[in-house]
């Protein structure tokens, strides 16, 4: 028991160095728009091409885990996200920031292989409340970020935000290879670099006409190309992913009706986060639309959904075994949707702001643990990290699609314009429900190894 204490302190360190590093850069986005010269849909690349690294990256590095052990690719991947951080710190302009925050993107497989180390080494009756714990590193790392990144802005400057923030994942790294153990399952895989080089590739150009659609014309030439060419490298990708021996997404494994249900709710959720993220930052800063905040106001503003989320993720882990999965995925989407269909409507008293800053913080929380405990039900034990890298995927794609659309509906910085990005997000939440009716109320044990 006291082993997996510790374990689980620091696959939770762990998560809250990932998350640290996120969230300390959400209160940054509009100060790198007047820093850099840059307009908000080029600005949304500091987090878009983190996430787009991360959906090609997290199920290459979950395989690796499987086949060369998951502790010593959590520990790998924790070293190249730190030194990727610091690396930011120098960066010279936006284009450079961005690749480094690609390279950090490594750091995504984080979640997916700390929650394959914990079915492997804790007690079936713990599992549920040790993957709450971790998920609740997003409101513990989130709620430190967001105020210290503010303070830091103010006092110091930019470049502290990655050396801050890249530290931490360098020290927890150390730490885990000398007292976490290492897991026994292994399994013979191959990392996939056709099917992640195409669809990068399809992802670029999905995204680029995204972010670009309202200064193009969504009907403009370049745009439909770029969409053209996205579908095209998608049809290919699937081609690609049927054919080598071990893709990088397995399709059989994604068309099973409990792992499909799940992807699509996570992908929804991420939609809906990372939306989130890149407006109200903006809103709060806003002096026509929001408060004026400056960005250490605007992470203090923001608190009480960290708070929510780092106090709802035991709670929810806690509650996977009493309610049931469904119920708690359930009630935390439910519950988000609500909170920010509220912000989108009734924004300007900041009382109310953050009643429904908690209301979703709280749901996010209960959300996160319910679908990490889902990819666990529905995947084999051998497949833990490659089914978590799956689902990071689609957590991480749609949290590109939202963050790029939300980014598009803030470039006239009109009132309108965050009402509309908070609706669209809110509505991504709610959509996040209808995958759920194809989940069984009780779901099944893991699916059983295949014979020999």
């Amino acid at each position: 028991m006291p082993r997996t204490r510790l374990t689980l302190v620091l696959l939770t360190a762990a998560g809250v160095s990932l998350a640290l590093m996120q969230t300390l850069v959400i209160p940054a986005l509009p100060y790198f728009g007047r820093e850099f010269d840059q307009s908000a849909s080029w600005t949304a690349w500091i987090v878009t091409g983190f996430l787009l690294s991360s959906s090609v990256l997290t199920p290459i590095v979950g395989r690796l885990g499987d086949a060369h052990g998951k502790k010593r690719v959590l520990v790998w991947s924790l070293s190249v996200f730190g030194v990727a951080s610091l690396g930011a710190a120098a960066a010279w302009d936006l284009p450079s920031l961005v690749a480094f925050r690609i390279v950090q993107g490594v750091g995504a497989a984080v979640f997916p292989l700390a929650f394959a180390i914990i079915r492997d080494e804790f007690p079936p009756e713990r599992v549920g409340f040790a993957i709450g714990t971790v998920s609740s590193a997003f409101g513990i790392g989130g709620g430190v970020g967001l105020v210290l990144g503010g303070l830091m802005l103010e006092h110091l400057s930019w470049h502290w935000l990655f050396i801050v923030g890249g530290l931490p994942s360098l020290i927890v790294a150390a730490l885990i290879a000398r007292c976490v153990p290492e897991s026994p399952l292994r399994t013979r895989a191959k990392a996939d670099w056709a099917g992640a080089a195409v669809l990068s590739l399809a992802l670029i150009a999905l995204l680029v006409a995204l972010s670009e659609g309202a200064e193009w014309g969504w009907a403009s030439a370049p745009v439909a190309a770029l969409a053209a060419a996205a579908a095209v490298l998608l049809a290919l990708w699937i081609r690609v992913e049927r054919r080598v021996d071990d893709p990088l997404i397995d399709l059989r494994t994604l068309a099973r009706r409990g792992m499909a249900a799940t992807n699509a709710t996570t992908f929804m959720v991420g939609f809906a986060m990372t939306g989130f993220f890149v407006a109200m930052p903006a809103l709060v800063q806003s002096p026509s639309a929001g408060f004026g905040a400056s960005p250490l106001e605007a992470g203090l503003l923001l608190l009480p959904f960290s708070v929510a989320m780092m106090l709802g993720g035991p709670a929810g882990g806690a509650l996977l075994g009493r309610a049931g999965r469904l119920a708690v995925l359930r009630g935390g989407l439910a519950t988000a949707a609500l909170a920010v269909a509220l912000m989108a409507v009734a924004h300007d008293d900041e009382a109310l702001l953050c009643a429904w800053l908690a209301m979703m913080g709280s749901g996010a929380a209960f959300a996160l643990a319910a679908i990490g405990a889902l990819v666990i039900d529905h995947s084999r034990p051998s497949e833990t990290g490659v089914a978590g890298g799956m689902n990071s995927i689609m957590r991480t794609v749609g949290g590109s699609f939202g963050g790029q659309i939300a980014a598009a509906l803030l470039t006239a910085g009109t009132a309108a314009g965050f009402t509309q990005a908070l609706a669209v997000t809110a509505a991504a939440a709610g959509l996040g429900l209808l995958p759920t009716l194809l989940l069984r109320r009780a779901p099944a044990p893991a699916v059983a190894p295949a014979p020999a």
